[in-house]
């Protein structure tokens, strides 16, 4: 198995490409070993010491470094993620839900957002190793969480208010703002 490595926008964060699949649909991001019990793959990156935050993707893995030298971290992590695959153990065990506020929106404002996002939003994000997920619509503010690489980029805050928020707005003239979610 040979694994690939990406450099991501954020500095402390970095793209492992096994070359399998990663998640059969969607995107999970945990912060702590506690967030990641239903990922055996998660828990056993969070013992590395200097692991602060694993990304899954369809077919790519982000971890996040709490100041660590990459050099030091980067064969673990690689070392981790090749016994986890040839192990054959899987890499989740059971589902992550988000929580979504949007009760009082208008189905079809909350149906084009996602569609913006799903089609020209993710796709591009996912490229430079993170995820951005939707969290809900109330007077006019969109509600994202920046995950992956995203989370915590020099440049997350620029990609929301310049990028995203401009591009809904742009198309779907209800949306006033878009504001993260931590």
């Amino acid at each position: 198995m040979f694994i690939q490595t990406e450099q991501t926008p954020n500095p402390a964060t970095l793209k492992f490409i096994p070359g399998e699949v990663v998640l059969e649909s969607g995107t999970m991001f945990f912060e702590s070993k506690e967030e990641a019990d239903i990922s055996p793959l998660a828990q056993v990156l969070f013992e590395i010491d200097g692991v602060s935050a694993v990304f899954l993707g369809a077919d790519f893995i982000t971890i996040e470094n709490n100041g660590a030298d990459w050099n030091d971290l980067k064969p673990a992590v690689l070392g981790t993620i090749m016994e986890h695959y040839t192990a054959g153990l899987p890499i989740v065990t059971g589902d992550a839900t988000v929580e979504v506020d949007d009760s009082d929106a208008d189905p079809e404002i909350v149906a084009q957002i996602n569609e913006l996002l799903d089609t020209r939003v993710r796709p591009a994000v996912a490229r430079d190793g993170g995820d951005i997920t939707y969290h809900g619509f109330r007077d006019g503010i969109v509600y994202l969480r920046m995950q992956g690489a995203c989370s915590g980029c020099p440049s997350s805050t620029a990609t929301l208010k310049y990028g995203i928020q401009n591009l809904l707005k742009h198309y779907i003239p209800e949306v006033e703002s878009v504001e993260p979610v931590e």
